[in-house]
């Protein structure tokens, strides 16, 4: 019995797993990944020197949240004020512009130090279903800008039971 086990347990390490088809755009990217990591071109870095440093060099990441009778969608937006934040919604979009203003000044005896940096970003975001941009809630507290968007009643969910 247990000689039989065994040889089931060599049988199977000894067996080769199914081979992959050989595809010609695996190949190409990885050729491309040699010559030219990740990443490596990234144009929010070319542009607004000052934007990608106080923003990561990234255009604030977005999360949306469908759920049945509302959109929800939050942005984080470190660094950048209430006043300098304006949302639209249209049709089934919703886009997001903001500024950074920062300005710092430092002094102590014969040494004087100032920077600024100023940057804007868009970001618009297709929507999952039709909204009334009527109804629509904004909301910005520590760095996070939350929009409850209701939707048309049209386009909300609905269970249908399987008989």
């Amino acid at each position: 019995m247990a000689e039989e086990k065994r040889q089931e347990v060599i049988r199977a390490q000894g067996e080769q797993a199914p081979a992959r088809a050989w595809n010609p755009f695996d190949e190409m990217e990885r050729l491309m990944e040699s010559f030219f990591p990740r990443g490596w071109l990234r144009p929010a870095r070319w542009g607004l020197p000052e934007w990608s440093a106080l923003a990561g060099g990234r255009i604030p990441p977005v999360d949306i949240i469908d759920r049945d009778a509302e959109v929800v969608v939050r942005a984080e937006l470190p660094g950048v004020r209430k006043e300098d934040v304006e949302v639209s919604v249209a049709d089934n979009t919703v886009t997001i512009r903001g500024r950074v203003q920062r300005e710092e000044k430092h002094e102590e005896g014969e040494y004087f130090r100032a920077e600024t940096a100023r940057g804007e970003f868009t970001r618009t975001v297709m929507l999952p279903a039709e909204v009334d941009a009527e109804g629509a809630k904004a909301t910005f507290r520590d760095g996070i800008l939350e929009l409850t968007l209701p939707k048309v009643a049209r386009a909300r969910r609905r269970t249908i039971p399987v008989e």
